[in-house]
């Protein structure tokens, strides 16, 4: 697992809100709003599942997995856009250009400059040189994605592009998450890199004290116990209890509210079952229904007795490219069946599909707040859609031949001969 240093958090100037009620809470948006839950608890189960498996931990940014695949669709035709629209429960390619703008623009805004948590989310467009943009396209990713675009050399220096975007995602992400694509994973059949990323550092509206931090045990899936810092609190929490489940809401620190920025509070949530073993019956009742985060969280605050969260840092590097097959991500995967024709300039007979979709995430959780970055990177390669295998030529040397050894450019033969029967010297 990899290792965050720990940073230090600014001291922000504080404006405490009333967190007995939730009635300041952003209004829900369109359609696209609940594809992005559904995605995200799909995925939760799915990945989940995965990491169950070797009793790993988890972390993943459902929000940077539906802003990369969005940009993939806004390219996409054809049955190839419905099944990317299915998948993110959008009725059109303007409803999901308009739920990610209004993210950007309003949720997923930085607040940092009014004492708020620090966000930055980010989109860009790698396409070879030799393949640009088509215009409808381009004027989507920079005004809807709010995308940078760039022209790289992916066919002949696929390496130097690599490169490039690494130091964009590590720029944007704070340096939390380096790189995304290993240098030799593009080669001359990539013609396009698309990239979403984020990055979040909030402070806890009440932060934990550390002299009350003190290691305790925890009780691991498998049966084992190891020893961890718990954060401890007196006093009240925003605490839901629940048939099988308690639910606790940790809320950020808001910052002054400007009219001329739209509202967001910013939480984290806990879902902690009341059996030590009971994480995975939760995890199949959250994916079972949309809405069912929003419907368990806390109405109002409680007064604590023994209260202990874990410090942790945790971190994922993966390929989802059969998860997204799995939920119905097909015709894009496929060389001959993909249709996203309306992103670069076509050439007669080429065409592109995805190849993979990687991603990437780190999150730390500490006395003082939160630091996590995620970056997701959908790879589209090439082919010719009217290829068709060249005929096979049988060659059995099971009689005798003639050899020469030849210098091409000179023609010079430097050996020659034939051979009658191999096994004699």
């Amino acid at each position: 697992m990899q290792s965050l240093k720990p940073r230090r958090f600014p001291k922000l100037c504080r404006r405490w809100i009333s967190t007995d009620s939730v009635a300041d809470l952003p209004a829900r948006s369109s359609s696209s709003e609940s594809g992005l839950q559904a995605l995200a608890l799909t995925l939760n189960k799915r990945l989940a599942d995965e990491a169950g498996k070797n009793n790993d931990n988890l972390i993943f940014s459902p929000v940077s997995v539906y802003a990369a695949l969005s940009l993939v669709a806004a390219g996409a035709r054809e049955r190839t856009l419905a099944e990317m629209l299915g998948v993110l429960g959008a009725a059109s390619r303007d409803d999901l250009a308009g739920s990610v703008r209004a993210l950007a623009e309003q949720a997923l805004a930085d607040r940092s400059h009014t004492g708020g948590p620090y966000v930055n989310f980010a989109c860009a467009v790698w396409h070879d040189k030799t393949r640009p943009l088509k215009p409808a396209y381009a004027d989507a990713a920079v005004k809807s994605y709010k995308a940078q675009t760039h022209a790289v050399d992916f066919h002949e220096k696929p390496v130097e592009a690599a490169k490039q975007i690494n130091a964009w995602v590590a720029a944007s992400t704070n340096n939390l998450i380096p790189s995304i694509i290993h240098p030799r994973a593009l080669s001359e059949l990539t013609d396009l890199v698309l990239a979403n990323a984020i990055y979040f550092k909030g402070e806890w509206l009440k932060p934990f004290r550390k002299d009350q931090t003190k290691e305790d045990k925890f009780h691991r899936l498998e049966g084992g116990i190891v020893d961890v810092p718990f954060m401890r609190y007196r006093g009240r929490q925003r605490i839901a209890c629940h048939d099988g489940f308690k639910v606790l809401q940790l809320y950020y620190e808001r910052g002054q509210q400007l009219a001329a920025q739209p509202s967001a509070l910013y939480s984290m949530c806990i879902f902690l079952p009341d059996d030590h073993d009971g994480l995975w019956r939760l995890t199949d009742k959250i994916a079972c229904n949309n809405d069912f985060l929003r419907e368990h969280l806390p109405t109002g605050t409680v007064l604590v007795g023994d209260f202990r969260l874990p410090k942790f840092k945790l971190a994922l590097s993966t390929d989802m490219t059969n998860v997204l097959r799995d939920l119905g991500l097909k015709d894009a995967f496929d060389l001959w069946k993909a249709d996203l024709a309306d992103m670069v300039e076509q050439k007669p007979g080429v065409n592109l599909a995805l190849e993979k979709v990687l991603h990437k995430a780190v999150i730390e959780v500490n006395e003082e707040g939160t630091e996590a970055a995620a970056a997701t990177a959908a790879c589209l390669c090439r082919s010719t859609r009217a290829y068709k295998p060249p005929a096979r030529v049988d060659f059995v040397a099971d009689h005798p031949f003639a050899f020469f050894v030849m210098e091409e450019v000179s023609g010079a033969i430097l050996f020659a001969g034939h051979v009658l029967d191999p096994s004699r010297e």
